[in-house]
């Protein structure tokens, strides 16, 4: 028999009606929203004299004035209050972040009007990296408890000199009855050229996966999720040979890592640009438990990337690119230079 199948939004639930001839069956399907967003250099207005950012002061190179900050969260919460309407009627469950200062950034941004009433929750930890940009995680307590939370040093050596960088935020925690395990990167940029600093990504990619198969070893079927600004692309050798991702969910039993980006960027889709070319660096990878609708709770629907027309720069130097908060050091009171990525998580309603 065929199915005819429809989607109807109540509230929060998304539901996937299926009526079939012969027995009239209704399956009721909740959904959960997991992002990543970098934030494109989030700092205050304060000189920190620990880390190095001198041009984000208000005699700074950026002239980073209160007014230009607070315009900098006002858009930063606005685009974050978006990801997934209509479809997520409460917004996003849980949210990585990166490029972000400190604690005191995040506590701005989450009492924004836009987004306050989600009352996201805040996870962060101060990081090695020279500018003081951090990773970050935000949630929903309504939809996610938190049980444990860490900083993982990402250790890289470069001419046998230590390369300070970001640190990998580790989450382990419920999404609603769920136990989800989340790694937050921003791994090392490709300043300096893209071959010499691919080592370094590379580094990144093999910690995550020496965290997934630890996790795997204990517990298999363990809903893990790799996500952030990993300034590679889906199919770069970080991803591929050390994550070892697959791009066909069908094939995920072979390495255990699925990458629903990898087919995206194939097909010409973005989430940065750079002289004239999309990359597509703002991903989340999913593991094989979270991939199988046999499996008890939350399976993956979906995959996107938030890139609506106002987030898109309409003239100038960066004319069709993410409409970013500067173009060189001239304010342009922008967004981001990424545009967000996200992905939809559905489980069964069973009536009781």
């Amino acid at each position: 028999m065929n199915a005819l199948k429809c989607l109807v939004f109540i509230s929060s639930l998304f539901l996937i009606c299926g009526k079939m001839s012969a027995q009239n069956e209704q399956k009721k399907f909740k959904i959960a929203g997991v992002g990543f967003y970098n934030l494109e250099n989030l700092f205050d207005t304060v000189n920190d004299t620990l880390i190095n950012d001198e041009e984000f002061l208000p005699d700074g190179a950026r002239t980073w004035t209160p007014e230009r900050y607070q315009e900098k969260l006002t858009n930063m919460a606005s685009v974050i209050s978006q990801i997934g309407l209509p479809d997520l009627k409460t917004g996003l469950s849980v949210l990585g972040l990166s490029e972000i200062e400190n604690r005191k950034v995040l506590e701005d941004l989450v009492i924004q009007p836009s987004i306050k009433d989600r009352n996201y929750q805040i996870i962060h930890y101060n990081s090695p990296d020279p500018r003081g940009v951090d990773v970050a995680f935000l949630y929903n307590p309504k939809h996610f408890t938190p049980i444990v939370s860490k900083p993982i040093p990402l250790i890289i050596f470069d001419d046998e000199v230590r390369r300070y960088t970001r640190d990998v935020l580790y989450i382990k925690g419920l999404l609603d009855t769920d136990t989800i395990h989340v790694m937050v990167n921003h791994w090392p940029s490709r300043g300096g050229g893209e071959a010499k600093t691919a080592p370094s990504r590379n580094s990144g990619a093999k910690l995550c996966r020496n965290i997934v198969d630890s996790l795997m070893a204990i517990t298999p079927d363990a809903k893990i999720f790799v996500m952030g600004d990993l300034n590679d692309d889906p199919t770069n050798e970080s991803l591929k040979s050390y994550l070892r991702t697959v791009s066909n969910i069908k094939d995920v039993h072979k390495t255990g890592m699925f990458n629903p980006y990898e087919d995206m960027y194939r097909r010409g889709q973005g989430s940065n640009a750079y002289r004239d070319s999309w990359s597509l660096f703002d991903q989340i990878v999913i593991s094989e438990g979270v991939t199988k609708s046999k499996n008890a709770g939350y399976y993956y629907f979906k995959a996107n990337v938030f890139n609506k027309d106002f987030l898109i720069q309409k003239t100038g130097q960066y004319k069709g690119y993410p409409f970013r908060t500067f173009s060189g050091d001239t304010y342009q009171s922008g967004f981001s230079d990424h545009f967000p990525s996200y992905i939809y998580l559905i489980k069964e309603i069973t009536s009781k």
